[in-house]
């Protein structure tokens, strides 16, 4: 090797060296600057200005606690109890929560030495441990307290309206109504309502005791008033569930059936005419290009809210889907096995049939049933703007901003739906395909 190829190779390498470091260099510094980029653009000073751990914590605890009103009309004085503040979960006449006694003086123990007295004329005392004696006076839309000026973070005072929240509840008076908020870990009320003659029986009672309702036995009866509850509307969420699902198989199968004759169209070995090839994949680009949720809207605006519009959002977005995927499997089809088809002197047809559609099938399959299975997911979401299926049912009870032990429900019942499916259609692809996957 002479003097100037050694020199030319130290030059390569010293080249290879330096753009080697700069890429070392480089790499390190654009994803410094996307993260300054992703620091100020999200505002996350200002999300950390805004976060509210307290609400965080609240919200948190409604999901797996209830709370019990009891709540007091400072027009008519009538005293009422309900469960979660709903005329559905409203203790019946006469009845009421064991923590509340007598009948001048309304006296409601919250635990804790924390007691609430609701007193004649409106008037309102509150013990609490470590505190003065709270008294309160709702006069018209005004109340009146002995609150000193300096108050704890616990309290919040105006002339209009008082609340107090403690670990063990709340207290809120205004010049309409006093109430106060027990809260108690579960689900109340999940299996039967306080109208319900099987309400605070054990299990082994319904199963094994004394017929309790003279009119029906206690299997069938339980069973009744458990699928008919007012409060949790199992029947409700067992149908939202179903049409969720309806939606993801009805869009999921519509567009693998649309998708498999355009799939050809838009294959190069079985489309020889370049104009409809490119028609068709630009067409599999445009469907698929617009999300599933923006079609939700368009068709929603032009066929009205329902299920049905939700399927053909689906429908329409996984056509565009299915149409590449099923094309790049035509694509990689064996030559060999279709000659041999043709060879016994099948027509073009049947050359499809039993050349290329088995060897396709196996990545149809697996493709249909992992859509089918995503599509569940993506079915939650869209029926929430269409107004179908748990999807309504969860942003509903969001919507009330109280009822976040029923948003807790539908998210483990959305959970539990998918992870059905993710075991159905990986059972149904082994079935089908004769292998697990």
């Amino acid at each position: 090797m002479t003097t100037i190829d050694l020199d030319a190779t130290k030059f390569e390498a010293e080249k290879l060296f330096q753009r080697k470091r700069l890429i070392g260099f480089g790499i390190p510094a654009v994803i410094a600057v996307y993260f300054v980029y992703i620091f100020f653009a999200f505002d996350l000073p200002g999300l950390a200005g805004r976060a509210n751990m307290e609400n965080a914590v609240t919200l948190a605890s409604d999901s797996w606690s209830y709370k019990v009103h009891v709540t007091r009309d400072n027009r008519s004085g009538n005293v009422t109890y309900a469960v979660e503040g709903e005329r559905k979960g409203t203790y019946p006449e006469g009845q009421r929560p064991d923590w509340v006694t007598g009948d001048e003086v309304i006296t409601i123990d919250l635990g804790g030495d924390i007691i609430v007295r609701y007193l004649p004329d409106n008037r309102t005392e509150i013990e609490i441990p470590g505190f003065q004696l709270i008294e309160a006076q709702a006069e018209g839309r005004t109340v009146t307290t002995n609150l000193p000026d300096n108050l704890p973070d616990w309290i919040s005072a105006s002339d209009r309206r008082v609340g107090i929240t403690t670990p063990e509840g709340r207290i809120t008076l205004t010049g309409a109504r006093t109430e106060v908020f027990n809260y108690f870990p579960g689900w109340e009320l999940f299996w039967f309502t306080l109208d319900s003659p099987y309400y605070g029986q054990a299990l082994a009672t319904i199963l094994f005791g004394d017929q309790i309702d003279p009119a029906r036995d206690n299997i069938t009866g339980a069973v009744s008033d458990w699928w008919n509850n007012d409060m949790w509307r199992h029947k409700d969420v067992a149908w939202a569930i179903g049409e969720t699902i309806l939606m993801a198989f009805l869009g999921t199968m519509g567009a693998a059936i649309i998708a498999l004759p355009l799939g050809f169209l838009a294959a190069k070995r079985f489309s020889p005419f370049m104009l409809v090839r490119a028609a068709t994949r630009r067409l599999f680009d445009f469907v698929r290009g617009v999300d599933a949720l923006i079609w939700t809207v368009v068709l929603a605006r032009a066929f009205g809210p329902g299920p049905l519009t939700g399927a053909l959002a689906i429908l329409i977005t996984d056509t565009g889907t299915f149409g590449k995927i099923f094309s790049e499997a035509l694509e990689n089809v064996d030559q060999k096995q279709i000659e041999g088809v043709a060879s016994t002197g099948a027509k073009p047809l049947q050359r499809y049939r039993f050349g290329v559609i088995p060897q396709i099938v196996p990545v149809l399959l697996a493709q249909i049933l992992y859509f089918l299975e995503s599509n569940t997911r993506s079915a939650t979401i869209i029926g929430a703007i269409t107004g179908g299926g748990i999807g309504l049912m969860l942003t509903q009870a969001i919507q009330t901003q109280k009822d976040w032990e029923e948003v807790a429900y539908y998210i483990v019942l959305i959970i539990a739906m998918v992870m059905f499916m993710d075991w159905f259609s990986g059972w149904l692809r082994g079935k089908l395909i004769g292998r697990k996957t």
